[in-house]
């Protein structure tokens, strides 16, 4: 597996800074983020707690300031969660192979600029809540654009 890659060209400022609980994970976004899409599946709300809220990069735009405690556990043959060991706290999610990265949007340091867009795995979604905030839900990915 190959690490989160550290961009070569980068603007002066950040888009966008975050970090774990305790700050060992540090990292800068140097491009567009996606809008937030609110993830239910399984895994999602296994590895969270709760249903996960997250926001996307190209992986050439995310930068790491400070990775020693970043791990990454293969969650399925298709993809691969970051979270930082001293804390816990879920920090990224990537395909294998994808040229993007996921970042869980309560990572972000504020203001964020992003808004949510979506709900998606839906068909998983956990029998104790209500999704009510009129954003589409679709019962499983994203469909392509």
């Amino acid at each position: 597996m190959t690490e989160v890659r550290r961009g070569s060209r980068r603007p002066e400022r950040p888009v966008a800074c975050g970090q774990c609980l305790c700050g060992a994970v540090r990292f800068e976004v140097h491009g567009p983020l996606r809008p937030v899409v609110y993830c239910h599946c399984s895994k999602c709300r296994r590895s969270s707690g709760h249903f996960a809220a997250a926001t996307a990069c190209a992986a050439e735009h995310l930068r790491l300031t400070s990775a020693d405690s970043l791990r990454w556990y293969a969650s399925s043959s298709v993809a691969r969660r970051g979270f930082c060991a001293t804390c816990g706290s879920p920090l990224f999610w990537e395909r294998l192979g994808s040229q993007r990265v996921s970042i869980w949007a309560g990572t972000l340091d504020t203001p964020t600029g992003v808004t949510a867009s979506a709900h998606i795995f839906m068909a998983d979604k956990g029998d104790y809540y209500r999704v009510t905030d009129g954003l589409p839900q679709w019962p499983g990915a994203l469909p392509q654009s």
